[in-house]
């Protein structure tokens, strides 16, 4: 496994993180259990969830599965969503953050999170009241560094420019949607964080499963996968399968598979720190782990991957 260092500060994760949406909905406590520890087993330092994810199950099931391996991993977590017992709505108020960071440390049965960050924007609050919060749980010791999440690039923008102005501490990772098929973040957030040496953290590598070559064209998505639902209207389009044909082709011309060209592909890019992966077997896990270190794109590759994607800039 490869280690990067997280943006411009002083922490370090592994290329390949663990992302746990499935924790608490698809995946009960043992089988979380037992993604975890083969995440571990291969190298994987970077776990990331949310407060939102299974309503907190999510952060229960890896607080369980690392008794006793804490110093193994760096737990990253968020807030913002809405949650039960809380607003119905983003909120980054002071009071919520405040309120919300108690439970995800006791959830993830720790005394520190690595890294907090704003699930999404909250158009409500301002960003001075949410860095302020931010920066006093860094102080008291229960955050050691902060990101954002789902922010544009004006919104990181403005959000490093206060923290700056005032003296508080800043991000230093953004977590955006970005693969190949979606490459809008290259219009302003990714160069905005190659200035600033912001670490950004993709999720969503895959595209919700359609960069692992189990959709094909004309054929129902299978039942029970992310994209047989309302989210695959979206992806499975003739242009999507279209250029899918042509990355397979690409890949197989280069002795390699789809999964592990769009891993390659993240981490060609310089500022990409850590790739999150989510898995709901630990055959996945291995598999990710893997992906990200089997193939190291040349330059020229590279060109020729952006040419065959250019049209997902837009997106």
């Amino acid at each position: 496994m490869e280690y990067r260092r997280l943006g411009n500060s002083g922490l370090h994760v592994s290329a390949v993180g663990l992302g746990t949406n499935n924790f608490g909905g698809r995946l009960e406590e043992k089988a979380s259990a037992r993604v975890i520890n083969e995440a571990i087993d291969q190298g994987i330092t970077m776990i990331d969830t949310a407060n939102s994810y299974g309503q907190g199950v999510s952060e229960e099931h890896i607080g369980k599965a690392l008794k006793g391996q804490r110093d193994k991993v760096v737990l990253a977590t968020k807030v913002a969503m809405a949650v039960p017992g809380g607003p119905d709505r983003r909120d980054t108020s002071r009071g919520h953050i405040m309120q919300q960071v108690e439970k995800s440390l006791q959830r993830l049965a720790t005394d520190y999170i690595d890294l907090y960050q704003i699930h999404f924007p909250d158009p409500e609050t301002p960003i001075e009241e949410t860095l302020r919060a931010l920066d006093d749980l860094v102080h008291h010791g229960k955050i050691r560094y902060i990101g954002c999440s789902n922010f544009s690039g004006w919104q990181a923008c403005e959000a490093i420019w206060t923290s700056r102005t005032i003296g508080l501490n800043s991000f230093i990772s953004a977590q955006p949607l970005y693969n190949l098929l979606n490459r809008g973040i290259e219009r302003d957030l990714l160069p905005f964080c190659e200035e600033y040496n912001i670490g950004v953290i993709p999720y969503f590598p895959l595209a919700s499963g359609f960069l692992t070559g189990k959709y094909r064209p004309d054929e129902p998505a299978p039942e029970g996968t992310r994209l047989s639902g309302p989210m695959g209207a979206r992806t499975l389009t003739e242009e999507n399968f279209d250029m899918l044909t042509k990355l397979e082709a690409f890949a197989s011309d280069h002795g390699h598979t789809i999964l592990e060209l769009a891993f390659s592909w993240l981490l060609a890019k310089p500022q990409v720190s850590t790739v999150i992966a989510g898995a709901t077997q630990p055959e996945q896990v291995k598999g990710n782990a893997t992906a990200g270190t089997s193939w190291k794109l040349t330059p020229e590759e590279t060109r020729e991957i952006d040419d065959i994607t250019k049209a997902s800039i837009r997106r």
